[in-house]
């Protein structure tokens, strides 16, 4: 917010301040001599009431009284405002004896008036703050405890400061820094604001410091705090020898009161440029409530969370399908005691078998399918090719197929950003799948009914299975070192949840018309925010663990893997990105693929795959995707990894 609108807000309280001193004079007076006060001489009721005001005016001016922030108005704003009146009136008292004698003045107006005043002062502060919360809680703790400076005011710091009134108060705020200018130098509780998180945060607490103030620790009570902000307060903090901390989300507050008072570390995705989304919520349950749903891949981790907050939505029926039997029984435990009476069945099934899919589907007949089953690690896949197209090409295309015989509302296939160009197997086999939901999305969409295909692609999530995150948090609990292959590598990140919860934003859209016109073959590519150095990464991990990198911890270069590349990319040169309604979701045109054509030519790259011909498999995915070129050589690392299993045989 501009400096011109603090002057101007600030300006209006002063205002209003001298304006109640000035009636508060001719109402005390009033109360003093009732209907009397109208006999008196208007001269002397002009001079008194300017020289009341002025005195006013000019103290309140001194004192600061117009800084508070009524929206918090607390018993320090009152002690503040009793302070005023009082000074004003030892002020302006001599002052009209000077000029008057106290000439037909009350002597009992002293009194009388200073009540009024405070009343006049005091009473729209705290209206206004009983209009927003619909209550008044006053207290205050005077007991001194650890001392912190909160990063943002609004809702969160204040209900901060009223635990700390609570209870115990083991936080003792010093100061608050905003994160908007508008707010400097005004206060919340009796605590100034004493900045803006941009400003030079190492003076400032310096300056407590040497004024025997120094915090020990600071705590962001601001839910809009994060990335490169969250960043920089972390490297401060390091560099200053204090702990940082994070209140947290409202939403995530319980009823008891150490529940209030919990303050947390600040977690990896704190430090991600991750904008929140406005999600629409109705939609969601609009799309899944009362329907019959089927996740693929149920146990995975974008799988589970896919899972857990469909069953929020209350669907009809939900159908959990995995090939692992621990996987399966873990995410179906977890539902049993999440939601008792939803309906659901686990399927212990693998997408590869397309008579036992087709029959599944055909036995439930679900509305929704959501296919997150894949092999999705790299190194693994380059590896292994053939089992690689197995199951992301010909199990994506067994599920698709079989969505479209028994006349599913929508597929939703979740993709990845590797599929873009893709140096390494995964990422072609995902492009493939892509293209073939995309063709037949292209087919579906001009006639009445057809199933419509969903393509969702985005990047890495921290903390799900093979992710660097869990990699790096194991190598921190033995104590380093902390391996990276590259320097310069860079990848896109965000969170499981909110992976899945645009994967569902993304359904909503596509069960409308875009833009009043239909969308087929288009998919939906997530905004993944700025890449993140994985180097960095690595870095900011060590200094939450308490600790300094390459001091306490190491961090090695082991070279690029097989199908690594330095950076990811979310779309294809050819992909023209079509706007949506929801930030946070783009839509990418298709590439258009003849689905005949690819179908028979998916038909020969399977039964290569089949055979376990690892080259011949390779020189086929090389001529259905293109723009595919190997990074390491996947033909040596597959063929390196069949000898050897040939060995161990």
């Amino acid at each position: 917010m501009p400096k011109s609108k603090l002057v101007s807000r600030s300006f209006i309280v002063y205002a209003h301040d001298v304006f109640m001193a000035a009636a508060s004079f001719l109402v005390a007076l009033y109360l003093r001599l009732g209907n009397y006060m109208f006999t008196m001489p208007q001269s002397w009721l002009v001079v008194n009431t300017v020289l009341f005001t002025v005195c006013a005016a000019g103290v309140f001016r001194v004192m600061g009284l117009y800084r508070g922030l009524w929206r918090f108005a607390s018993l320090n704003d009152l002690l503040a405002i009793t302070r005023a009146v009082l000074a004003t009136m030892l002020v302006y008292v001599p002052l009209t004896f000077v000029v008057t004698r106290l000439d037909q003045w009350p002597r009992s107006l002293v009194v009388i008036q200073a009540l009024v005043l405070m009343v006049m002062i005091g009473a729209p502060r705290f209206a206004y703050r009983l209009f927003k919360d619909g209550r008044l809680d006053l207290r205050r703790s005077t007991e001194k405890r650890v001392p912190t400076l909160l990063i943002g005011s609004g809702s969160g710091a204040e209900m901060f400061m009223r635990a700390m009134d609570q209870t115990d108060g083991q936080y003792r705020v010093l100061g608050i820094i905003e994160t908007e200018r508008a707010r400097v130098g005004h206060r919340m509780h009796g605590i100034d604001v004493l900045g803006h998180v941009d400003d030079n945060l190492e003076a400032l607490i310096e300056r407590l410091g040497n004024e025997g103030e120094k915090p020990q620790r600071l705590v962001i009570t601001s839910d809009d705090l994060r990335g490169d902000s969250v960043s920089a307060l972390l490297a401060l903090t390091d560099k200053l020898g204090i702990a940082l901390s994070r209140l947290p989300k409202l939403t995530e507050f319980k009823h008891g009161v150490s529940d209030r008072l919990e303050v947390r570390p600040i977690a990896i995705e704190d430090l991600l440029n991750r904008p929140q989304t406005v999600l629409d919520r109705v939609g969601m349950r609009d799309l899944i409530e009362g329907r019959c749903v089927l996740v693929t891949g149920a146990g995975g981790s974008i799988g589970s969370e896919l899972v857990r907050q469909i069953s929020d939505f209350r669907p009809k029926r939900l159908l959990l399908v995995d090939n692992s039997e621990y996987q399966l029984y873990l995410i179906d435990m977890e539902i049993s005691e999440r939601h008792k009476d939803l309906p659901r069945a686990p399927i212990l099934a693998d997408v590869r078998d397309r008579d036992k899919i087709f029959a599944v589907l055909g036995a439930e007949r679900p509305e929704l399918v959501f296919h997150a089953a894949a092999l999705k690690h790299v190194p693994m896949v380059e590896m292994h090719p053939t089992e690689g197209v197995l199951t992301n090409v010909h199990g994506s295309r067994n599920v698709a197929d079989a969505c479209r015989a028994v006349g599913v509302r929508a597929m939703v296939m979740i993709s990845t950003d590797k599929a873009v160009n893709p140096t390494n197997v995964m990422g072609a086999t995902k492009r493939l799948a892509e293209s073939y939901c995309q063709a037949l999305d292209l087919v579906d969409s001009e006639r009445q009914g057809g199933t419509r295909f969903v393509t969702v692609r985005f990047g890495n999530v921290l903390g799900s299975t093979g992710s660097v995150v869990p990699l790096f948090q194991k190598q921190l609990a033995r104590g380093g070192p902390i391996t990276v292959t590259h320097p310069d590598i860079e990848r896109y990140f965000m969170t499981i949840r909110e992976a899945v919860e645009l994967v569902l934003q993304a359904s909503v859209l596509r069960s409308r018309e875009v833009h009043g016109e239909a969308v087929g073959g288009r998919l939906f590519v997530l905004d993944m925010g700025d890449p993140v150095r994985i180097v960095n990464l690595a870095k900011q991990m060590i200094r939450l663990a308490g600790l300094k990198p390459d001091e306490d911890i190491k961090i090695t270069f082991t070279g690029m893997r097989p199908g690594e590349k330095l950076k990811e990319e979310l779309f294809h040169n050819a992909e023209e990105l079509v706007p949506t309604s929801v930030k946070g979701i783009q839509l990418a045109s298709p590439r258009t693929v003849d689905n005949a054509v690819l179908a028979r030519a998916l038909d020969g790259l399977v039964d290569c795959a089949r055979t376990g011909h690892t080259e011949a498999t390779l020189i086929r995915l090389r001529q259905l995707v293109p723009e595919y070129e190997a990074s390491v050589g996947p033909v040596e690392a597959a063929l390196a990894a069949k000898a050897l299993t040939d060995r161990v045989n």
